[in-house]
């Protein structure tokens, strides 16, 4: 492999864990986030979108995204996923009200979700079948590393700045990699060729457009400019003036405004003039004719709504949104209308027999399953903490969820090691029985099992099963798919890990939330625990507290159900399908 190439694939990892420290770096700025566009911090429903709609952005063109890197080739897509995340984060810092918040975080989650199907399909390109394990451990340890550092990043910015700071570091950050990305790409339009090595190879560097590059500059800085309204600017008394609407009393009326959409006329221009522009627009026509757009638009409605209809719940509502009722319907539409359209179109989204192999679309159900356990202790190990043993502080609550986490990376890469010695079904069997354990010790916690440093075992144990999982799972998927839809099956694995989690949590929710109601109605009256007259004691709340742990440790049982059942798939589904198509590092 080519200096150049090792360069590429470090880039792209690092930009793939930067995009998942993204996925949780805003846990910590939400509070301030509502604050700064007037919600109270008791309006956390509200406030959601701002986290579903990083995850719809995310999850829901994956498939589209991972089939145009296979057309168009991994580095353009990459570079352009790094553009369109860097556009996301300027939008968002400089957001003004909720509803750009919103736009900015789906913005950003288009481009950090771009970033993976490209490079788990690059690692296919550089590396033969035998040899992808440690490579693809690593991207998988970099990637569950950087949700580790998410929180600590954000913790830190927020230590000597506020929330939008985090995403002026996330647009600059995002540039760089970009810039550092960039002579690394093709030098003219690529052909749609069917070979991935092909993709790899520039043809002789052409013109930088800078004309091009400076309108795109100065159009998101002048953008900027209108959304932020620094006051100091505002109440200047010349400057102030480019902030006095022509009209009426819109931001979007102003001289700054207007010639904004000026600037913006002016690079579109450029781009449909320029020889060689900043933006290759021209394949675009040939991509689409290859690409079916009708049929990613039918899943990416189906994502949608899935998405909407799960990342969008009450808990008191059993784990789906209030307004399922029309989601769930126009999710299943969209699904079947995308069935039909796979079956007529002349080039289907998924080309037709990409996953007909038994363990390429085993892997994609394994992987679904690996997310509804996931899930689990996503969300419940930090409630147990903030449960039982930290009552009073959101933070160290969870903290606890770290020692799960930290473990992911160091079994990412050790599963990456063992894929040299073991077979990938075996491996994913024995990673997920590890996470079965922990979940299924997890489900006898009590009120002060957190309070002891011997109970971080389960937790290590947790995260280590997950993070063995990642790479023999990815490898299988790899080796038995043709070369050109690694990118559009590597999506799919990622998908179905996601919905996985969306329903997994919403079923467990609903099993623990059923152990509660049981455990509650057990409480004896308020007067009969606490005395005639009173109406609270410790004691009541205990009997509170100890239902609510019961719906938890419902919760685990469903997660440890949820990981033997991956682990027994694998051991059925995973198996090679030939001797010579097994994944060994």
């Amino acid at each position: 492999m080519s200096p150049a190439s090792r360069v590429l694939l470090t880039l792209a990892a690092i930009a793939v864990a930067f995009a998942a420290a993204d996925t949780y770096v805003v846990v910590l700025a939400l509070p301030d986030m509502m604050t700064s566009v007037g919600l109270e911090t008791e309006e956390l429903q509200r406030a959601a979108p701002i986290v579903s709609g990083f995850l719809l952005g995310y999850v829901a063109i994956l498939p589209l995204v991972g089939r145009i890197s296979d057309l168009r080739g991994r580095v353009p897509v990459l570079l352009a996923s790094l553009a369109v995340f860097a556009v996301g984060s300027l939008v968002t810092a400089a957001a003004y009200d909720l509803e750009t918040i919103v736009a900015g975080r789906l913005i950003q989650g288009i481009g950090g979700g771009g970033l993976i199907p490209p490079t788990l399909a690059l690692v296919a390109d550089l590396w033969p079948p035998q040899r992808r394990g440690l490579p693809l451990g690593i991207v998988g340890a970099v990637q569950e590393l950087g949700s580790v550092l998410g929180p600590l990043y954000g913790a830190a910015v927020l230590a000597v700045g506020d929330w939008r700071a985090i995403f002026w570091l996330n647009c600059a950050i995002g540039l760089v990699l970009a810039a550092a990305m960039l002579p690394l790409r093709p030098s003219r339009p690529l052909r749609l060729s069917k070979g991935p090595f092909d993709k790899l190879k520039g043809q002789g560097r052409g013109r930088f457009d800078w004309p091009g590059a400076t309108l795109a500059v100065l159009s998101l800085a002048a953008l900027s400019l209108v959304m932020l309204a620094p006051t100091r600017l505002v109440q200047d008394v010349e400057i102030g003036r480019a902030y006095l609407p022509v009209t009426g009393d819109s931001r979007w009326l102003t001289p700054l405004a207007l010639a904004t959409f000026a600037l913006a006329a002016l690079f579109v221009l450029r781009l449909a003039t320029a020889r060689r522009p900043l933006v290759d627009w021209r394949a675009w026509p040939a991509l689409a004719r290859e690409t079916d757009l009708w049929g990613a638009l039918l899943l990416t409605v189906a994502l949608g709504a899935v998405i909407v209809t799960f990342a969008s719940a009450e808990p008191e509502s059993g784990g789906i949104s209030p307004a399922a009722p029309w989601l769930v319907p126009v999710a299943v539409v969209a699904a079947i209308g995308f069935v039909v359209r796979q079956r007529r179109a002349a080039r289907p989204l998924i080309p037709r027999g990409a996953l007909s192999s038994r363990p390429a679309w085993g892997a994609i159900v394994v992987s679904f399953f690996i997310g509804s356990a996931l899930i689990a202790a996503l969300v419940d190990i930090p409630f147990f903490a903030r449960l039982t043993v930290y009552r009073d502080s959101q933070l160290d609550a969870a903290l606890v969820l770290v020692r799960f986490l930290v473990a992911l990376p160091v079994g990412a890469l050790l599963g990456g090691l063992l894929l040299r010695r073991f077979p990938a079904h075996v491996l994913t069997a024995v990673a997920m029985l590890l996470s079965a354990v922990a979940f299924w010790h997890m489900a006898t916690w009590d009120a002060t099992s957190l309070d002891h440093p011997v109970e971080t075992w389960s937790l290590v144990l947790g995260g280590l099963g997950f993070g063995l999982a990642i790479a023999p799972v990815n490898a299988v998927l790899l080796a038995h798919t043709a070369d050109d839809v690694h990118g559009v099956s590597s999506a799919l694995l990622i998908v179905a890990r996601m919905v996985g989690m969306l329903l997994g949590i919403s079923a467990l929710t609903t099993i623990g939330l059923q152990a509660f109601y049981a455990a509650s109605d057990k409480i004896a009256p308020v007067a009969e625990i606490c005395g005639a007259g009173a109406t609270l004691c410790d004691d009541y709340k205990d009997a509170v507290r100890d239902a609510g742990i019961a719906q938890l440790h419902a919760v685990f049982v469903g997660a440890a159900i949820c990981a033997v059942i991956a682990a027994v798939l694998a051991l059925l589904l995973l198996r090679p399908s030939t001797d010579t198509t097994r994944a060994e590092a």
